[in-house]
């Protein structure tokens, strides 16, 4: 069997606190707490993670199904270099982020999440995993004779002109 690529794990796991953290707005209104601080910060997080985590990393092994708009998303993180390449800062970002949501009981369900993640980005980083973005390759254009054959020069055989001839609609009784 093949390796586990651990770091596919945790981007998905990540995302999904990301996305949590992002929907605590509203559970802060409705335990009746209010704390707009608090709530607006763990928003903020919950976007920065997201945008982070968004763009998928290249599989060593397969393929990698882009998500919608990824190529955006892949430059930014691409343009933050060692920073977001390695799974070590991913892992103690993502650690420090979870500490202080843990105070907040509408964004429990996010910390438990990112806690997860760091962990198994700790994981993936003592395996040796590295994020690699995910490029799409220049499409090539068939060439004449290589993949496409040339047209016929003949046209398709064809019955004699007697069994080409519909037989006569019979008239009922």
């Amino acid at each position: 069997m093949g390796q586990i690529e651990w770091a596919m794990w945790a981007n998905e796991q990540a995302l999904a606190a990301g996305l949590s953290e992002c929907g605590g707005l509203e559970g802060c209104g409705v335990m009746g707490t209010r704390q707009p601080e608090g709530v607006s910060a763990r928003s903020a997080a919950g976007v920065l993670v997201c945008l982070l985590e968004y763009p998928r990393s290249k599989r060593k092994k397969g393929t990698t199904i882009e998500r919608c708009g990824q190529k955006y998303m892949t430059a930014v993180v691409k343009l933050f270099g060692p920073l977001t390449r390695n799974y070590y800062i991913r892992a103690i970002l993502h650690a420090a982020l979870a500490v202080p949501a843990g105070f907040l009981l509408s964004t429990i369900l996010g910390t438990v999440c990112l806690g997860i993640a760091s962990g198994i980005y700790l994981l993936a980083a003592v395996r040796g995993e590295e994020w690699t973005p995910l490029e799409q390759k220049p499409r090539e254009r068939p060439q004449v004779g290589g993949t496409i054959k040339q047209p016929p020069s003949n046209p398709p055989p064809r019955p004699p002109a007697d069994a080409r001839k519909k037989p006569p609609a019979e008239v009922g009784g």
